[in-house]
């Protein structure tokens, strides 16, 4: 790496909003901290080392101007620590260089920790150990390690999925799965060489059986039969879940019981991917010369198969959990195990790392999945053509696990448009967006916000920081990784202002037809009380309840808690909606 002044890793860090290989530390910052960049840029594999500048102050919830110089007081001292702690805290004695430099006539520390050898990899904290006491630099912060890293820094480019079952063989194979990987084949290539084995011949093509017999890890998953997942794998199965309302529910009796998947992944991704669509809403349509009307649903087809192979071709196979397909009544969220290989704001983006080599290669060859990298890409392109926002992704090293997330319903339609009024005139696209997210989902974050509005991340924290400054959104989380937005329930919602006990409000009964058609329209996914109410401006609740909610209710619009009537997360949406 390049050797660089303290003045220009200050100027590089004052005019970009992250930078990978700087790290800016203050008097705030631990000197656990340091050491935990100090490990980080020793291990993170291609990044070259990197940068650590003691002396810089952040203010991680600026705006602008996040970096000033604080100085190191007693920079001699401040050096001979941090060589010690270098040598004795890791089990390998790391010798970054050092040196004192002034910036605005005060002291800082540059110190450049440059990267290990791959032999050397990976550095660790002795009291720690392995994998948690070794650290990665992923995008701008330092993560801790999981098992999956030390894989890379064991240059261990094996695939999980070729690993060997023993004890299988191949009467654990279900030959339907393999007829049907012929007929996928055949349509991509009709020509194509292993058609022409046998079943075994095929298989062994494929490395999914071995010489010895045995059936690899990839074979028992897509070509195996129930039997056999279930008894060494008995938890690789996906859980289609229906959850009423738009939140989960601890309590069992308060959502539906979910829909095993288990069985050869080649017969099972056809079978997720219908039940899935057989739950969604239906649009109808007959044209003109046609007999029979046609219908297909709102959230295109293709995004639901895009999503559902993502997730078994990305998941990490290393963990024995399920995968599970929540359809709430607002959204789809597919949760898997194994966080994104690839940064988060790299989602989408051209390539694709796969954990899973043989699976994937079958699902590519089969024409089940996208070529590789373009699977996101085509979901964002048909649900923003769909009119739908965009899908979310969010990737969570911590609990290892990758979350897609679909929205069901066309954003900005007449109930979104008339929920916005409520917060006046000024907001862009982008905000009014974010705030039907959050109303949806129940929060909204800056990568989140990045995804669905497509900006960059400055951008997004400033619309975001506007939101809770007007009132609108509450923030939540303790650090900078971890903040997110709610909307704020305290927000004084325009609306007129008419005192309940002086006048009910009066409206004539044409009136309150039309704004009672308006209202079922606008439950078309579930809403709160206070939505509706805000909805047809109304104050006073005896007369909404009198003139429109009792009316309505078991005949237009019906309870999404109809068991609990007075559930505080009781909400209301129209008969024929799910």
């Amino acid at each position: 790496m390049k050797l660089y002044t303290a003045q220009e890793l200050y100027k590089q860090l004052s005019e970009s909003d992250e930078c990978v290989w700087i790290e800016a530390k203050g008097e705030s910052d631990s000197v656990q901290s340091l050491m935990e960049s100090v490990c980080s840029f020793s291990n993170e594999p291609g990044l070259g080392g990197g940068y650590i500048l003691l002396g810089i102050g952040e203010d991680t919830k600026a705006l602008d101007n996040r970096f000033w110089i604080e100085g190191v007081e007693n920079p001699d001292k401040a050096q001979l620590d941090i060589s010690t702690r270098c040598a004795s805290m890791f089990n390998l004695s790391v010798r970054p260089r050092i040196d004192v430099e002034k910036l605005d006539g005060k002291n800082v520390l540059k110190i450049f920790v440059p990267e290990l050898p791959s032999q050397q990899k990976p550095l660790y904290f002795k009291s720690v150990g392995l994998p948690q006491g070794a650290w990665r630099r992923i995008g701008s912060s330092d993560q801790r390690c999981t098992e999956e890293d030390l894989y890379a820094f064991y240059q261990d480019n094996t695939s999980f999925d070729s690993s060997v079952v023993k004890n299988t063989g191949f009467d654990d194979v279900d030959l339907d799965a393999v007829k049907y990987y012929r007929r996928c084949r055949k349509e991509v290539n009709p020509k194509a060489e292993e058609l022409n084995y046998s079943d075994r011949e095929l298989l062994e093509s494929l490395e999914c059986l071995t010489q010895d017999g045995n059936l690899t890890f990839a074979g028992v998953m897509l070509f195996g039969t129930k039997r056999v997942i279930r008894r060494f794998y008995p938890l690789m199965r996906t859980d289609y879940i229906r959850v009423r309302g738009n939140e989960w529910v601890e309590n069992v009796d308060e959502r539906f019981s979910a829909i095993e998947f288990m069985g050869p992944l080649m017969l099972q991704i056809d079978r997720m991917i219908d039940a899935v669509l057989s739950d969604l809403p239906q649009n109808f349509s007959l044209k003109e010369g046609q007999i029979h009307a046609t219908t297909k649903p709102d959230l295109p087809e293709r995004v639901i198969r895009e999503a559902i192979v993502n997730a078994i071709m990305h998941r990490s196979y290393r963990h024995n959990r399920p995968t599970q397909i929540i359809r709430y009544n607002n959204r789809i969220e597919i949760i898997n195990s194994g966080y994104s290989l690839k940064a988060q704001e790299e989602i989408g983006t051209a390539g694709s790392d796969t954990r899973n080599q043989l699976i994937a290669s079958i699902l590519h060859e089969t024409n089940l999945a996208e070529f590789k990298g373009t699977g996101i890409r085509t979901m964002r392109r048909l649900m923003t053509g769909a009119g739908l926002s965009m899908p979310t992704f969010e990737s969570d090293r911590t609990k290892d696990t990758f979350t897609i997330r679909l929205l069901l319903h066309k954003f900005f339609d007449e109930g979104d448009v008339a929920w916005l009024s409520g917060f006046g005139e000024n907001l862009t696209q982008g905000q009014r967006s974010a705030l039907i997210f959050a109303r949806e989902v129940g929060a909204v974050d800056t990568l989140t916000y990045m995804q669905i509005v497509g900006e960059k991340r400055k951008l997004a924290d400033s619309n975001l920081d506007f939101l809770k400054k007007m009132g609108v959104l509450k923030q939540k989380g303790k650090t900078v990784d971890s903040v997110y937005y709610v909307l704020n329930s305290d927000f004084d919602v325009i609306t007129p202002q008419v005192t309940p006990q002086v006048t009910p409000q009066v409206t004539p009964q044409d009136d309150i037809q039309t704004k009672c058609n308006e209202l079922v329209l606008f439950c078309r996914i579930p809403r709160s009380k206070k939505e509706m109410m805000a909805f047809l401006k109304l104050s006073d609740r005896k007369s909404f309840d009198k003139l429109y909610l009792k009316p309505l209710l078991n005949k237009r619009i019906r309870y999404t808690v109809p068991d609990k009537p007075n559930s505080r997360i009781q909400k209301y949406v129209a008969i024929g909606e799910s």
